[in-house]
């Protein structure tokens, strides 16, 4: 479990320890990460380790560097958590003590920065981390009867000094607004979690929702070899604004951080423009580009231009592309220098029962989407274009040349 050695990871710690006496539990260990941002915490891991060692729990140290940036609390909590999933092994929990007090102030938090319903969701219960999960059993616990726990057991736990800090957004939360709030409204902080509860369930159907309106979109791409996610646009059309949105928001989860209100434009821009048009939607990390009826997941690393030529002296081993995958050439290899090199305009290449055609048409006439073009290895020989890859029927000889191109 991660133990930071203030109140809730204590408790946790110690509840854990008390009913493994009672009842078999897998094997409990501590892990404590160790940030180096102020002088007060050089002391915790010292004091984490007596405790382990009262309770017989192994401890694992890890010390990170916070990479500084415009919110430190968020600079550290990435490096906590990278830290925790490198530490999680195959099917292994790892338990944390945040309790329904910080589950509250996460949805104050999310609700002031205008979030949506995922965001108010606040912090689930339980989600995959690493090669296991991250589970938190606290949620529905005050940190007042945390507290009492601690008391009644004669607990000792760390303060960290920077909670006092107000300048910090959550901590004036904490410090407060939560403390006004609960004046006038004393169950405000379970209403409070109550709320993200019942927003993580709303949250849970939209994804239903979206899983259903997403099913015939994801099917139908003659290019599958592109290794790049894509999404056909009549199913989408059929749908109303909202749906769509809440359908893109699904598929993108997990390329690229949701686009605010404000930037929904670019997929209106995208979806609208004519079928010969190619439109760009920039997000973080990457870009949606439409190619006819379809739009693709463009991450960073595929807008990034290739490097070539690159010689293949023995074609019965796979070939690795800097930046571009790898190729293999299946059948009787042309005899001569080859060559991989890429589109640089004015192609030609000789077509069996067409004689000489221009590539550009070719490729127009395989439906390879514009994007697509600029990585497609081509294979010479001896100076001449004798195959593109992944496209059989642009093949001279008896071979093909497969290209398992670089995906997400």
């Amino acid at each position: 479990m991660a133990f930071s050695g203030g109140l809730d990871s204590t408790v946790l710690l110690h509840a854990l320890t008390r009913l493994s006496e009672r009842q078999a539990l897998p094997v409990i260990r501590a892990i404590h990460v160790h940030h180096g941002l102020q002088a007060a915490g050089d002391d915790w891991p010292a004091h984490c380790q007596r405790v382990c060692d009262q309770l017989g729990v192994t401890l694992e140290i890890v010390r990170v560097r916070v990479v500084p940036g415009a919110s430190l609390e968020r600079a550290a909590r990435d490096a906590r958590y990278q830290a925790f999933s490198a530490c999680v092994g195959e099917g292994e929990l790892l338990l944390t003590g945040q309790h329904r007090d910080d589950q509250a102030e996460t949805l104050l938090f999310r609700l002031l920065r205008g979030a949506g319903v995922r965001g108010l969701a606040a912090m689930p219960d339980v989600r995959s981390m690493g090669r296991g999960s991250l589970v938190r059993p606290l949620l529905e616990v005050s940190r007042a009867e945390l507290e009492d726990y601690a008391r009644a057991n004669g607990l000792a736990w760390v303060e960290d000094p920077s909670n006092q800090q107000l300048e910090y957004s959550r901590n004036f939360l904490r410090r407060q607004v939560l403390p006004l709030l609960q004046q006038r409204w004393p169950r405000a902080a379970s209403n409070l979690a109550r709320t993200a509860a019942l927003m993580a369930e709303a949250q849970h159907l939209l994804d239903e929702l979206a899983q259903q309106d997403l099913a015939a979109a994801q099917a139908g791409s003659d290019c599958r070899w592109l290794n790049l996610p894509s999404l056909a646009l009549a199913p989408l059309r059929e749908l109303t604004s909202a749906r769509q949105r809440n359908a893109l928001r699904h598929w993108l989860a997990g390329l690229t951080l949701a686009p605010d209100e404000n930037h929904w434009a670019g997929w209106e821009c995208l979806r609208d423009a004519k079928p010969d048009a190619t439109p760009r939607w920039r997000l973080a990390g990457g870009e949606l580009q439409r190619s006819g009826e379809r739009v693709w997941w463009l991450p960073d690393g595929w807008l990034a231009s290739v490097s070539g030529p690159v010689d293949w002296p023995d074609p019965s081993v796979e070939l690795q592309l800097p930046g571009n995958g790898s190729l293999r050439l299946e059948g009787a290899p042309p005899i001569g220098r080859l060559q991989i090199r890429y589109r640089s305009g004015g192609e030609v290449m000789a077509v069996s029962g067409r004689g000489r055609r221009d590539l550009k048409r070719l490729l127009n006439e395989a439906a390879v989407p514009a994007f697509a073009r600029k990585r497609l290895p081509l294979l010479y020989c001896n100076g001449e274009l004798v195959a593109v890859a992944n496209l059989p029927q642009l093949s001279a000889g008896r071979c093909a040349l497969n290209w398992c191109a670089p995906g997400c």
